[in-house]
């Protein structure tokens, strides 16, 4: 769901309609291969075992019936007219909800927010009017009252998105195993049960396998795959119409439902969970926002998408009423009303289309896993980006490798359609429900909409989404169990690493040093300050941490520039190159102590090592040439961070302070006529040099300072991580004694370290354990 084929971060608005029909274009390969595929399995599912197919038609009428008006209503009416509006800063998707609802309500799970953070660019809250009586003021209040209903409101979306990581196992499965049963026509029915289980499973190992290398190679292929696959399902259905059956329109009334309904009772109300498949992929609609405009996804699903899947539904009835003896080993699918001749060309294209589909579940699995991850609600994880130019195409191959073998199990354990269904078609429910649940919090806290307005939505999309749920959740036995399973398991993991990081957070904040101590060891520290730039990586945005303590207690000499580094996420899709990093001081300037923190959004790209490097020590230079002579840092300044400036990267500030390295030709870089150079004096093992601005002048205080900085960079940079080995204190819980000491601990150790996860190199890494008691 976040595949990316020469695709924008923002929405467009301005651009002209080429652009826009473009877009709408690309997003029929990249966010409609799921909805697209529905068509093979649906009616299937439907009739698996709770329906008859009878002379009468009422059955097929009314089932198709129900799939007009649920994907009219859901994806058309719901998200196209609706949820798609509810974009954070033009992206979306579960976390994108949540992130809105974080900022308006101040119920972020990030420990380490800052009132700072509020200041950047895409972090947009407007006020609720000062009424007491404004019903959104009040939910506002509660909200951030209760830590109870931030924990609920938490635990919703991590329920949306393990379902999400479900559906990244089942669709799959789901979709290559419907669209290789073709092959049952043309084989006896003992050949096809040993063909169609390895024919799929050899295709899905290939589509897991081909993750690590990417899909930017291939992916100017899916559009055309998936238009051919919506144009191929079309034309069958149109066929299919005027050949058995002109007057199947009239099954698209209401009228036939509540016939369906009164007939078949008890049987139709199960045979809901496997008709809401015909709605699978409809949240990779808002999912897949970020990258293209809300108008192209509109008008690839109303003119494009919306139609075939309508014509090709009634075209499968249309053949259906005229055929009642299906052979009952094979049972209602889709292969039987597609015409003899085309038969084998429209199963091949099935496969690519299925492959497709899978293709970008898969792909948007990474993505909502890398969004957890960066909010503190996952373990660390190797994540990889495939593509240098285009942006979130990520791979995780721990995650790629569970989730094939998972997505194996259930097509080997189960080996038929209406299992798959029933597991594939509650994961998708859930996810709705959430959406629904999310987006009527949505309506009154951001919108400012009256509450009557956000009742009718939940009320009326709810209820909808309850009654198949309720039909999907009532086959637990029957496959249903296992995205619950799935979801229980990704669940826990979630909690207890979120759980852990908050205990660790908080006891980084208790154990922090005053800077009091600071200040009694003298500029020196005590120690003696050898030449070099020391990062200290911390997870406090304000404060000394313990580990510098032991440091300078236990060590003999220190750099002589000490950087107090935090990378943090805040709840903000992407943040601007210009307002990257907030950097600070120390104590006094002699100290040489610094604080730059790092802020990425959920989104974001983080960079590789050398070019962050680079950014890290020129934002300080810029801080130090930007830092007026008469602003002293006091104590409290230091404790709150005040005194914090926003710089952006470097080649971000055209205007600020660059650094040429190892020979780099400052003249490609800027004018150098508008520049002056601040050069080492000494025979340096790496040349740098910092290019000034003429002008704001800098006095002789600071020139000093930069030229420090300049020799600690030349002489290299540490980096020094802390380990926090956590136990629970004597006397706690059971429950919290198995949280830290066995789930959090099991985490921790299976997970990818700091030092890996931010890229840090390993040469110039020094880590050092400490053992907290929470």
């Amino acid at each position: 769901m976040d595949l990316g084929v020469g695709m924008s971060n923002n929405p467009i608005k301005k651009d002209s309609w080429k652009t826009v029909l473009t877009l709408a274009y690309q997003s029929v390969g990249v966010v409609y291969g799921d909805l697209s595929t529905s068509p093979l399995y649906v009616y299937k599912s439907a009739f698996a075992e709770d329906i008859q197919h009878s002379e009468t038609n009422e059955e097929i009428y009314g089932v198709l019936s129900l799939v007009f008006w649920t994907l009219t209503l859901i994806p058309l009416v719901k998200y196209v007219f609706i949820v798609l509006r509810a974009d954070d800063n033009g992206e979306g998707g579960t976390f994108a909800l949540y992130s809105l609802l974080c900022r308006h309500a101040r119920v972020s799970s990030l420990p380490n927010c800052q009132l700072a953070d509020e200041e950047l660019s895409e972090y947009k809250k407007d006020g609720i009017a000062s009424n007491d009586k404004n019903v959104g003021l009040r939910l506002k209040a509660t909200l951030e009252k209760y830590k109870v209903l931030q924990s609920v409101l938490l635990a919703l979306a991590l329920i949306g998105t393990c379902m999400v990581i479900g559906d990244g196992v089942l669709t799959p499965a789901i979709s290559v195993f419907s669209a290789v049963s073709g092959v049952e026509l043309s084989t006896s029915n003992v050949q096809h049960r040993y063909i169609q289980v390895p024919v799929s499973c050899a295709i899905l190992v290939f589509l897991f396998a081909l993750q690590h290398y990417g899909t930017h190679k291939v992916g100017f292929l899916f559009a055309p795959i998936v238009v051919t696959w919506l144009l191929c399902i079309s034309a069958i259905g149109v066929y299919n119409i005027f050949h058995w059956n002109p007057h199947v329109y009239q099954a698209l009334s209401p009228y036939y439902i509540y016939k369906f309904l009164k007939k078949t009772q008890k049987g139709g109300w199960m045979s809901l969970g496997g008709i809401l498949l015909c709605i699978t992929g409809s949240e990779a609609m808002f999912a897949d926002l970020g990258h293209f405009s809300q108008l192209s996804i509109k008008i690839a699903f109303t003119f494009m998408v919306y139609p075939s899947l309508i014509l090709a539904y009634m075209g499968q009835a249309a053949y259906l009423s005229k055929h009642h003896s299906l052979n009952n080993d094979y049972q209602i699918g889709f292969y039987v009303s597609v015409p003899d001749k085309i038969r084998w060309p429209v199963l091949g294209i099935a496969i690519l289309a299925a492959v497709v589909g899978s293709q970008a579940v898969i792909t948007g699995t990474f993505s909502i896993i890398k969004q957890c991850s960066s909010l503190g609600c996952f373990p660390r994880v190797k994540i990889v980006h495939t593509s240098s130019k285009i942006h979130g195409q990520i791979y995780i191959p721990e995650i790629n490798w569970i989730l094939m073998m998972l997505c194996l199990a259930v097509t080997i354990g189960f080996r038929d359609t209406k299992r798959l269904g029933n597991a594939s078609g509650l994961a998708v429910i859930t996810v709705m429900l959430v959406t629904t649940c999310l987006m009527s919090l949505v309506i009154v806290l951001c919108w400012h909409k009256n509450v009557l307005l956000a009742i009718c939505f939940i009320f009326f999309f709810g209820s909808i989404e309850a009654l198949y749920f309720s039909a999907s959740l009532i086959k637990f036995l029957e496959g249903a169990w296992v995205p619950i399973a799935l979801s229980l398991i990704f669940s826990m993991v979630m909690y207890v690493w979120h759980y852990g990081t908050l205990k660790k957070y908080e006891s980084d904040v208790q154990n922090k040093v005053s800077i009091d101590w600071l200040l009694a060891l003298g500029p020196n520290l005590g120690i003696v300050r050898v030449p070099g730039i020391g990062l200290i990586h911390t997870e406090l945005v304000s404060g000394i941490p313990a580990i510098f303590s032991h440091f300078v207690t236990n060590l003999p000499a220190f750099h002589q520039v000490v950087v107090f580094l935090c990378i943090k996420s805040v709840p903000v899709p992407h943040v601007r190159p210009e307002e990257r990093f907030l950097v600070g001081r120390v104590g006094p300037k002699e100290y040489r102590l610094y604080r730059c923190i790092a802020r990425y959004g959920y989104r974001d790209v983080h960079k590789d090592d050398l070019e962050f490097e680079k950014d890290l020590v020129c934002s300080i230079a810029e801080f130090i040439r930007s830092e007026r002579q008469e602003t002293v840092i006091g104590i409290e300044d230091v404790e709150t961070d005040e005194k914090m400036k926003v710089v952006g990267t470097s080649s971000s500030n055209l205007e600020g302070i660059r650094m040429c390295e190892d020979g780099e030709d400052s003249s490609e870089m800027v004018s150098s006529s508008e520049l002056r150079e601040i050069r080492s004096t000494e025979k340096p093992r790496k040349k740098v040099r910092f290019l000034v601005p003429e002008s704001p002048q800098i006095n002789l205080d600071g020139q000093v300072e930069l030229q420090e900085l300049m020799d600690a960079r030349e002489a290299g940079m540490a980096f020094i991580l802390g380990h926090s080995y956590m136990r629970a204190k004597k006397g706690s819980s059971l429950m919290k004694r198995v949280v830290i000491n066995l789930g959090y601990d099991f985490l921790r150790r299976n997970s990818r370290g700091p030092c890996y996860a931010l890229g840090i190199p390993h040469a110039s890494t020094l880590e050092v354990g400490m053992v907290y008691h929470v």
